[in-house]
C-alpha cells in the first residue's frame, strides 16, 4: 500500500494559513533558518589570520627596535665614524624597504588567489595551511642555553632536596572532640577521612561534601564504652577495621554499619592457639595489602591473629611471640609488609619479631633488644620499597632497620618524647623522609611533627602543630597531604595548593552555608486557628438526644459480660481456673498460715477423730482384727490371770 504524498503542482513555498490556525500559532509551517557552516569556518579562519598578522607585525617592529638598540651599543663601544654609522643605517633602511617591497609584490600576487578578506601576511604566502602556526600563532622563541641550564639545575636541586616536597604551606583544622584523637584512617582514593578518639566516637569526614565549616557528616560509637585505638580502610576502600580496648575487633562499611565482629575466645584455656579468638584487650590491627577481606590484630593475650571477614567465628591463624627463653610476651603493635608476605610485631620486652605469613611456628627474624624492655613500642611500618622497617619506641626513640640484614639498626634517633601507646611514624610517598610526632605535658610547649631524611637520618624539618601532643600522623601518597591527630581533640590536614591533589583543597574553596533565617511577616496578623473548620470543636448537643442515639448503637448499648465464676464457659477461662492444679494453688499453695509447732498442727484433730471416728474406723469396723496387745498388764494381774494347770504344776 503506497502512501499518498503532496501533489507536484501544490504550492509549498509559503506556510499553510489553515494549518497554522489549527496548530495555534502563526509561525507554524515557516521554513527553518539554515546556516552555512563552511562560510562560518572561513570567516573564523580569516579573523584568526588577521589577528596573527597583527601579532607578527608587532613582533617584527619590536625585533627591529631591539636590533637598532644593539647596533647603537656596539657603535658606542667601538666609537665608529659617523659615516660608518650612516652606512649601517642606510643599509638597514634599504633592507627594510626591500623586504617591504617584496612583501607588497607577494601580497599583490596572492591577491589574485584570495577572493574575499584581507591579504595574508607575508610569512604565510606560498605555504600550506597549518592550524597550530596560522591560527594559534607561532610558538614562543626557545630559551637560551644558559636559561635552560639554570632551570635544569633548579629542578635537580628540588628533586635532591626532599624538604621542598613537604606540603605544609596551608592547613585546615577538623574539630573531633575534646579528648585525644587516637586513630586516623584515610581511604585509598583520599575522598574520606575517619577519626577516632578516647571519647569512644568515630567521625566521618567527606572532603568533597564539606564546606568551610569543616563538619563531620556522621558520628557513631561502634564499640560502646571502649576507646578507639586503630582505624584503617581496606585496600578496596569499602570497609573499615575498628580496633578498640575490647577483645573483639569490628569491621564496618563506609557508612558506619557493622559488617562483622570477631568472636571472643575462652580465657580459661591455657594454650591460646586452641581458642577461637582473643581473650584480652586489643592493641592495634592492620589490613592485608593484597588479599581482600583479610586482616590481623594483636592483643594482651600474647597472640597475633589473622582473620577473614567471611568467617568471624574463628581466626585464620595464630602467631605467638616468645622470648629467647620460650616464655610468652605481649605484642604491642603489628603490621604487614608492602607485599603482604611478612608479619612484623613489636613486643613489651623490646624485641621485634617478623614471621613469614604462611609459617606460624618460628619467626623468620628476631631482634631481642630493639628498644628498652618494659616500654611499649607504639608503631612499626615498612617503607614503600619493602626493604626498610621503621620502629617508634616507647623509649623516646625512632629506629630504622634493614630486613635483609636484621642484626643491628641502620640509624637511631633519640630525644623524641612519647606518652601515648599509639604514637605513629610513617614514610613519605617518595620514601625519602620519615615522619613522627612528639608528646608534651599540658602547658609545657607544643607538639611537633619531626621529619628525618632516610638516607642520612638527619633531622631536617619540624612543624609546630599545637599546644598538645602529636599522636597520629598519616602522609597520603595520592593526595600528598599530611593528616595529624593531636591530644586535644583536633585533626589537622596540611597541604600545598601546588603540590597536593584534591582532599582538603576541595572543601576550602566552598563558602560556608548560611543558616536560613526565619521568614518574618511584614504585617502583624492575628491568627486564630480554631476559627478554621478543621480545628473547630463540635457543638455540645443535649444529653437526652445523645443518650437516645447511643441506645440505638449496638456497641455502646451492649451490656458488659460479668466475670466468669467456676471453671469457665463459652471459651472464657474462669477467674481462678477450673482445674485441680488451680484449686491447689489457690487453696493450699497460696495458704500463708505458719504454724509454729508442726507436731501440734498435725495432731490437733487426733482427739476429735478418736472420739468421733468418721473416716477410717467405720470403714474397717467389720473387718478390723481384734487388738491383742492393746494394753500392758501388771505382774499381779498376770498372776491372777494364770491358767489352772500352771498353778497345779507349781
Amino acid at each position: 500500500m503506497e502512501r499518498s504524498g503532496p501533489s507536484e503542482g501544490s504550492d509549498t513555498s509559503g506556510p499553510d494559513p489553515q494549518l497554522a490556525v489549527t496548530m495555534g500559532f502563526t509561525g507554524f509551517g515557516k521554513k527553518a533558518r539554515t546556516f552555512d557552516l563552511e562560510a562560518m569556518f572561513e570567516q573564523t579562519r580569516r579573523t584568526a589570520v588577521e589577528r596573527s598578522r597583527k601579532t607578527l607585525e608587532a613582533r617584527e617592529k619590536e625585533e627591529e627596535m631591539n636590533r637598532e638598540k644593539e647596533l647603537r651599543r656596539q657603535n658606542e663601544d667601538i666609537e665608529p665614524t659617523s659615516s660608518g654609522l650612516n652606512v649601517i643605517r642606510d643599509c638597514s633602511k634599504s633592507s627594510s624597504r626591500d623586504t617591504s617591497s617584496s612583501e607588497s609584490e607577494e601580497s599583490s600576487d596572492s591577491s589574485d588567489d584570495e577572493l574575499i578578506g584581507p591579504p595574508l601576511p607575508p610569512a604565510m604566502v606560498g605555504k600550506p595551511f597549518n592550524f597550530m602556526e596560522d591560527i594559534l600563532g607561532p610558538l614562543p622563541p626557545p630559551l637560551n642555553e644558559e636559561e635552560e641550564a639554570e632551570e635544569e639545575e633548579e629542578e635537580e636541586e628540588e628533586e635532591e632536596n626532599p624538604i621542598h616536597k613537604i606540603p605544609d604551606s596551608h592547613e585546615i583544622t577538623l574539630k573531633h572532640g575534646t579528648k585525644t584523637v587516637s586513630a586516623l584512617g584515610l581511604d585509598p582514593s583520599g575522598a574520606r577521612l575517619v577519626t577516632g578518639g578516647y571519647d569512644y566516637d568515630v567521625k566521618f569526614w567527606d572532603f568533597a561534601g564539606m564546606d568551610a565549616s569543616f563538619k563531620a557528616f556522621r558520628s557513631l560509637q561502634p564499640c560502646e564504652c571502649h576507646q578507639i585505638k586503630s582505624l584503617q580502610y581496606s585496600n578496596t576502600g569499602d570497609m573499615i577495621l575498628v580496633v578498640s580496648g575490647s577483645s573483639q575487633a569490628k569491621v564496618i562499611d563506609r557508612d558506619g554499619f557493622e559488617v562483622m565482629e570477631c568472636i571472643k575466645g575462652d580465657q580459661y584455656i591455657v594454650d591460646m592457639a586452641n581458642t577461637k579468638g582473643h581473650t584480652a584487650m586489643l592493641h592495634t590491627g592492620s589490613w592485608h595489602p593484597k588479599i581482600k577481606g583479610e586482616f590481623m590484630t594483636c592483643s594482651n593475650d600474647a597472640t597475633v591473629r589473622t582473620w577473614e571477614v567471611e568467617n568471624p567465628k574463628k581466626q585464620k591463624s595464630v602467631f605467638k611471640p616468645r622470648t629467647m627463653q620460650g616464655k610468652k610476651v605481649i605484642p604491642t603493635t603489628c603490621t604487614y609488609s608492602r607485599d603482604g608476605n611478612l608479619i612484623a610485631a613489636a613486643c613489651q620486652n623490646g624485641s621485634i619479631q617478623i614471621w613469614d605469613r604462611n609459617l606460624t611456628v618460628h619467626p623468620k627474624f628476631h631482634y631481642k633488644q630493639a628498644h628498652d624492655p618494659g616500654t611499649d613500642t607504639s608503631c612499626v611500618t615498612f617503607s614503600y620499597d619493602g626493604n626498610v622497617l621503621a620502629s617508634r619506641g616507647g623509649d623516646d626513640s625512632l629506629k630504622l632497620w634493614d630486613i635483609r640484614q636484621f642484626n643491628k639498626p641502620l640509624f637511631s634517633a633519640s630525644g623524641l618524647p612519647t606518652m601515648f601507646p599509639m604514637t605513629d611514624c610513617c614514610f613519605s610517598p617518595d620514601d625519602k623522609l620519615i615522619v613522627t610526632g612528639t608528646s608534651v605535658q599540658r602547658g609545657c610547649g607544643s607538639g611537633k611533627l619531626v621529619f628525618f631524611e632516610r638516607r642520612t637520618f638527619q633531622r631536617v624539618y619540624e612543624i609546630d602543630i599545637t599546644d598538645a601532643s602529636v599522636v597520629r600522623c598519616l602522609w597520603h601518597p595520592k593526595l600528598n597531604q599530611i593528616m595529624v591527630g593531636t591530644g586535644n581533640g583536633l585533626a589537622k590536614v596540611y597541604y600545598d595548593p601546588n603540590k597536593s591533589q584534591r582532599g582538603a583543597k576541595l572543601c576550602v574553596v566552598k563558602t560556608q552555608r548560611k543558616a536560613k533565617q526565619a521568614e518574618t511577616l511584614t504585617q502583624d496578623y492575628i491568627i486564630t486557628p480554631h476559627a478554621l473548620p478543621m480545628f473547630r470543636e463540635p457543638r455540645q448537643r443535649s444529653t437526652r438526644k445523645q443518650l437516645e442515639k447511643d441506645r440505638l448503637d449496638p456497641l455502646k448499648s451492649h451490656k458488659p459480660e460479668p466475670p466468669v465464676a467456676g471453671p469457665g464457659r463459652g471459651g472464657r477461662v474462669g477467674t481462678h481456673g477450673g482445674t485441680l492444679s488451680s484449686y491447689i494453688v489457690k487453696n493450699i499453695a497460696l495458704d500463708k498460715t505458719d504454724d509454729s509447732n508442726p507436731r501440734e498442727a498435725i495432731l490437733r484433730h487426733a482427739k476429735a477423730a478418736e472420739d468421733n471416728p468418721y473416716w477410717v474406723s467405720p470403714a474397717y469396723s467389720k473387718t478390723q482384727p481384734k487388738t491383742m496387745f492393746a494394753q500392758v498388764e501388771s505382774d499381779d494381774e498376770e498372776a491372777k490371770n494364770e491358767p489352772e494347770w500352771k498353778k497345779r504344776k507349781i
